[in-house]
């Protein structure tokens, strides 16, 4: 077998559960995570690489159930998947799981580009190809966490960065190449826990029934994560911290339980300082934190103290 392409895992920027609710949304590779189709040595020497190839399995059954019923929307060589799977097909990642930077998007992503019947390749002019791409995507993720926008496996295949208008229009983002600009800087922090996508999904939707949340998400949260999509493509950071300033406050008012016990200080701290605000990366729950920040020393000096790594993108 030849040496197999590389996925890169993702980064959503700004959208996470507001994206369900028509906002705007921003999401990029992150490449320093990867994965890629390998197959077991005989004997299997790797229980990781067992079971990737035991959860392929699954994932098979669930596809075929769709196609059997007529309901699968992406055309897939399935009795390819199924032969090479049995062959010792596994997923080689170093995406973490449950920490919401596309761990199961990539593996959508690398099942589509393999066995589609004929891949749907999309450049800039041709965006409007993407809202069908994505709801193919979206239905073949559903098996990992239940309900899926499509978006993760969207970028990890196409692994450029993205920019959702609403939920019918989404274009390729201009993004500059580092996230680094003016005195902007990006970061991660690793909770070192895993979060469970599914029920955090399911909360926010109960959430959502109740009118005083959602009116309150909808004329609050949303604007602010707007607006700091617009700022981050103009490279203004002035309106973009005034605004997740707001984001982060919502945050941790609204999805207190999204966001790990230990590192609610933390989050506060970033508020009450100013030195930086800390937002969901994905789902919530645990995983890694986003942080954004125009004071790094001051971000190096706060989480060194308390032990914590600091990931700068």
């Amino acid at each position: 077998m030849t040496e197999e392409k590389a996925y890169y895992s993702k980064l959503l920027l700004f959208g996470e559960y507001s994206v369900m609710c028509d906002s705007m949304g921003l999401t990029i590779p992150l490449k320093m995570f990867t994965a890629q189709w390998r197959f077991l040595p005989t004997p299997p020497r790797r229980g990781e690489a067992i079971d990737s190839n035991s959860e392929l399995t699954r994932f098979y059954t669930f596809l075929a159930g769709l196609n059997e019923k007529g309901e699968l929307l992406a055309d897939l060589n399935l009795d390819r998947l199924e032969a090479e799977i049995k062959q010792g097909l596994y997923f080689d990642s170093a995406i973490p799981q449950g920490f919401g930077v596309g761990s199961s998007g990539a593996l959508c992503a690398a099942v589509y580009e393999r066995y589609a019947v004929d891949a749907v390749y999309i450049s800039p002019g041709n965006e409007n190809m993407l809202i069908g791409l994505k709801k193919q995507l979206a239905q073949m993720e559903s098996f990992f966490h239940g309900v899926s926008s499509g978006l993760d496996p969207l970028l990890c295949y196409l692994q450029q960065p993205l920019l959702i208008k609403n939920k019918h229009e989404i274009g390729f983002a201009n993004m500059p190449d580092e996230l680094h600009f003016n005195d902007f800087s990006v970061f991660l922090i690793n909770t070192g826990v895993t979060g469970k996508t599914g029920p955090l999904v399911n909360r926010f939707f109960d959430q959502c029934r109740q009118h005083h949340f959602y009116s309150r998400f909808v004329n609050e949260l949303i604007p602010a994560n707007n607006h700091c999509i617009e700022a981050i493509v103009n490279r203004d950071t002035t309106s973009l911290f005034k605004n997740l300033a707001l984001l982060s406050r919502f945050f941790i008012g609204h999805f207190a339980p999204m966001i790990p016990e230990l590192y609610r200080p933390a989050w506060q701290n970033g508020l009450d300082t100013g030195d930086y605000y800390l937002k969901l990366c994905g789902s919530g729950g645990g995983g890694f934190l986003l942080g954004f920040t125009r004071n790094l020393n001051a971000v190096n000096r706060y989480f060194n103290a308390s032990g914590v790594e600091v990931i700068h993108l």
